[in-house]
């Protein structure tokens, strides 16, 4: 029997706090709801932001003076720190985790997106949960993501997912500010409708994410059209997770119909 596989992103602005370091209670969180579906037949792909962030804590300031290799030394020491957070966590409840990191070369028609494929079938098959980051150690910054949303969608696709989760820090696109009175959460929106206009009022500074709500609103309706339906919600409520895959009104829903 197919498991219902689910891709879920993680934005750094769920995981972190006021000062940018990871919030790990945050991420046990996360890693509770994928253990609780998982034993329901749900299958989910975690694509995980705050390497740079975790390398960050580590280093401090780099002495790099070039952008791309303060990038590629913060995530180098980062990434390493994230997956032991969440191979302890996944290990607490009886499962198993794999880092797969990729560069958009990798999703490219060909040999090396059918060695991608097969490396996803294969985890899943043997019930290990996939945690996917850009590579960003060997990626060339002129073919990077424009941030982990893009990355989270063409993951969707390649493991042909029931279902898209973006998580921010916000319950997803209003029509204004989402601290302004007069604003309303927009719970479903088709691929279809103009709702770019509300992301200027909708934008807020992303200290260390390169993925802003822009972003998430020109993946969601990408993916959306592709018959996978994507969700833009907030990863700091408790069951978020859970909660939209019952089917609950959680956070904003796009779809092609």
């Amino acid at each position: 029997m197919h498991k219902k596989r689910v891709v879920v992103k993680v934005g750094t602005n769920v995981m972190t706090n006021l000062n940018n370091r990871i919030v790990v209670p945050i991420l046990n969180n996360l890693v509770r709801q994928i253990a609780y579906l998982y034993e329901r037949g749900v299958i989910v792909v975690l694509i995980s932001s705050g390497s740079v962030s975790a390398g960050k804590e580590v280093l401090g300031l780099c002495g790099a003076k070039d952008t791309t290799t303060r990038r590629q030394i913060y995530s180098s020491v980062g990434q390493p720190r994230m997956m032991r957070h969440y191979y302890s966590m996944f290990h607490s409840f009886g499962m198993r985790c794999a880092q797969v990191l990729a560069t958009k070369r990798d999703f490219d028609p060909g040999q090396y997106r059918n060695n991608m494929i097969n490396c996803y079938e294969g985890l899943l098959q043997e019930g290990i949960i996939p945690i996917a980051n850009e590579d960003d150690a060997v990626s060339l910054s002129m073919s990077m993501f424009s941030d982990n949303d893009e990355l989270a969608s063409l993951v969707a696709e390649l493991v042909h997912a029931d279902m898209l989760i973006l998580l921010t820090d916000t319950d997803g696109l209003y029509t204004g500010h989402p601290n302004d009175a007069d604003s309303k959460l927009l719970h479903h929106v088709n691929v279809d409708e103009n709702v770019e206009h509300y992301v200027q009022a909708n934008k807020k500074g992303e200290a260390q994410g390169r993925g802003g709500m822009e972003s998430k609103l020109k993946v969601a309706k990408k993916t959306a059209a592709k018959g996978i339906p994507t969700f833009i919600a907030n990863g700091k409520e408790e069951n978020i997770i859970i909660d939209i895959v019952n089917g609950k009104q959680k956070g904003t829903e796009f779809t092609d119909n």
